[in-house]
């Protein structure tokens, strides 16, 4: 009796586990809808930034905003500032430089806190056009990038931080901030971008 109620426990555990990989096949994960957030990359702060690193970040910045391009998907520039203490809007301090390769008619999201989600339109924006990943790239990686990027995890949007596109004020500092996220480099990103939902 004990050996038939035993081969009848192990029969319903292997029956179960050979049911969940079945199962769990026959509903594939959403395909990604990305679109590129490129932080605070603003005159203002540039200066406050490790400057040695600029040349590259920029490059990298700027070849991200292609890649989006190219495969048909957002860019959106997002900026910040204080109330109290500026940048101001429409100012010169409160822009991108020139050689930052966005658009006049990028999305823009204007934000007082670290996190882009935080008190502005960003999660409906990414909504309404059905971006379910975000990758992310600009300034500064161990405050406002970092924010976002938690920020987008705690909204389930997938979050990626794009490799050497990123700005601290420590060389140091931003590798740490690459080694706790996840961060794609560049070959990545465009396999993950050619794959993605159109």
């Amino acid at each position: 009796m004990e050996k038939t109620a035993a081969t009848i426990v192990l029969s319903a555990f292997l029956i179960a586990g050979l049911a969940w990989p079945s199962a769990s096949l026959q509903q594939a994960p959403p395909r990604l809808k990305p679109a590129l957030l490129v932080i605070d990359i603003q005159n203002a702060y540039l200066p406050m930034m490790e400057p040695k690193d600029r040349g590259n970040v920029t490059w990298m910045i700027n070849g991200a905003i292609q890649l989006f391009r190219l495969f048909g998907c957002p860019v959106i520039r997002v900026h910040h500032t204080d109330p109290g203490f500026g940048p101001k809007p429409g100012t010169k301090e409160f822009d991108f430089p020139e050689d930052i390769l966005v658009k006049p008619d990028d999305p823009q999201i204007v934000k007082n806190y670290p996190s882009a989600f935080k008190k502005t339109g960003l999660e409906k924006l990414l909504r309404d056009r059905g971006v379910n990943a975000v990758f992310l790239c600009g300034l500064s990686a161990t405050g406002c990038v970092l924010a976002t990027y938690h920020g987008a995890r705690d909204l389930d949007f997938e979050a990626f931080l794009v490799k050497d596109a990123l700005l601290s004020p420590s060389v140091v500092q931003t590798g740490y901030v690459e080694a706790i996220s996840e961060t794609v480099g560049y070959q990545a990103m465009r396999v993950m971008l050619q794959n993605a939902a159109r």
